[in-house]
């Protein structure tokens, strides 16, 4: 069952057709590598908290935190209240944004160069490259799978072809404006997607009811649905992997980072930092409750929940809001896709090209060809993206799938960031080290995880997730003491 129908049909198309315009529109801007990765570093306090919020506020986000509500209950918010604390504390300090903006780097990896060697650079960029796009690996899956349930399609040829015609509007619009055209289109969709989250949140409530909501959570889920520690629950190892997890999705994370890199100065960074710690926190927390309240909804109506928790957020969108509204509400999601796709296909691209291709080409390729370079690379990716959610069995929570996937480089830039950035003594062996030690983190994907063992297969993601964080700090700093640079770089923050 569904409400959406011909109005409904209209917005979504109305509102696409416009973002493929800006897009089109946005292509003027272009004139330089800078101009396309980092918007020739122009981003106003303002505009950057709106991009900052509005490429993580995904559908995918969006998607995965319904998931762990569904899943988690109430108890599902400490994600949000850390990544909003977090992020908040990270704008108070500067840490590891503002050092990487007064070195007026672009990548992640153009600053291991800076403060290590070229080698380091072309490897981090390489794994960098490899986790972001397996961490979006799923991206369309998820994606379509919201189109699909929202809009009453029941088959996988109808998921298919929808999640074929996003990946060709993404790669359209990014390809042309590159992140002018993101900074524009993050704008409009974090103000339609806000507006229409909590439009959402207040329909939930006043139809089902608060008391009814929390009643039924209390018999669904139990203590375990409200207290975040406890043993039947999350636990606190899963807690402490979320904090660390709120740190890196603002600070470590290249795609955040980017934002960070394209503002005007480090006063503007802080100010972006702390105004979006409120983004970071509801981008998780009315999502959760939504999926919360969607337990509600079926548990009333003895509806048997889907095998597939995913499409249990749009299906109970589909029926909970009216025809129109539900046509904006949608809007607004596949504009977060969009908004969060193309950022990431431009980080990704942007990095094998910066820190793979061309210092191995000892940086001497002109801005034009780099461009070039760029763009294939984008499409290249696309069409990865389109087989791997077609191919890959995802087998558990997709928010622990993308934690895994990303831990893959971003436990090892943190030794790097966290570590490097404020610790003269950091060397290049060090380094290769720790880079090298996140790649343990491929042990906690599914498929590998059910070859590797019981021993393995019995730890949980977030047990995983902190053992890699772990092994590469401890590899840093044995591999730094024990081979320490002959002339010590001291690039690193004071």
């Amino acid at each position: 069952m569904t409400n959406f129908g011909l109005l409904d049909w209209i917005i979504v198309f109305i509102y696409l057709s416009g973002s493929v315009f800006i897009g089109y529109q946005s292509r003027k801007y272009v004139k330089n590598m800078s101009d396309f990765v980092v918007a020739g570093r122009s981003l106003g306090r303002g505009l950057g908290i709106a991009t900052m919020i509005g490429s993580e506020l995904g559908l995918i986000t969006v998607m995965y935190a319904a998931q762990k509500g569904l899943t988690g209950g109430f108890a599902s918010f400490h994600i949000a209240l850390l990544a909003g604390l977090v992020c908040l504390i990270v704008g108070w300090t500067g840490y590891i944004v503002v050092p990487l903006r007064k070195l007026g780097v672009m990548t992640i990896p153009e600053f291991y160069e800076k403060r290590f060697s070229r080698g380091v650079r072309i490897l981090g960029g390489a794994i960098l490259a490899l986790s972001g796009i397996l961490n979006m690996g799923m991206f369309l899956n998820a994606g379509g799978t919201f189109i699909v349930g929202v809009t009453g399609m029941d088959s996988d040829f109808h998921l298919k072809i929808v999640m074929s015609i996003l990946l060709i509007l993404v790669l359209f619009y990014t390809m042309l404006g590159g992140m002018f055209s993101i900074v524009v289109t993050d704008f409009i969709q974090f103000v339609v997607l806000s507006i229409g989250l909590l439009i959402a949140t207040f329909i939930s409530i006043k139809t089902l009811g608060w008391e009814h909501i929390l009643k039924t959570a209390e018999d669904h889920y139990g203590d375990a649905g409200f207290n975040p520690l406890h043993a039947d629950g999350f636990g606190i190892d899963y807690v402490v992997w979320m904090a660390f997890m709120g740190l890196i999705s603002c600070a470590v994370w290249q795609t955040a980072v980017m934002r960070a890199c394209a503002a005007k100065d480090t006063n503007t960074v802080k100010r972006i930092y702390k105004w979006s710690s409120i983004g970071f926190l509801a981008r998780f927390l009315i999502p959760n409750f939504l999926g919360i309240c969607a337990v509600v909804y079926f548990t009333d109506n003895l509806i048997p929940m889907p095998e597939n928790t995913l499409q249990a957020f749009p299906q109970f969108l589909a029926v909970i809001l009216p025809t129109g509204l539900l046509g904006l509400v949608v809007a607004g999601m596949l504009a977060a896709f969009m908004s969060t796709h193309d950022s990431y296909l431009l980080c990704w691209s942007s990095v094998l090209t910066e820190d793979v291709i061309n210092p191995l080409y000892d940086c001497k390729l002109k801005d034009a060809l780099r461009l070039k370079i760029t763009r294939i690379i984008i499409f290249l990716i696309g069409i990865f993206l389109l087989i791997w959610s077609l191919w890959y069995p995802l087998g558990q929570d997709l928010w622990d799938y993308m934690a895994i996937s990303g831990a893959i480089y971003f436990t090892g830039a943190f030794a790097l960031l966290g570590v490097g950035l404020y610790w003269k003594k950091a060397s290049t062996t060090g380094a290769y080290l720790a880079i090298l030690g996140g790649l343990s983190a491929m042990s906690g994907l599914g498929p590998i995880k059910e070859r590797l063992g019981p021993s393995i297969n019995s730890l949980s993601s977030a047990e995983l997730g902190l053992f890699t964080i772990g092994l590469s700090i401890t590899l840093l700093i044995l591999g730094s003491i024990l081979f320490p640079d002959k002339k010590n770089n001291t690039q690193g923050a004071r």
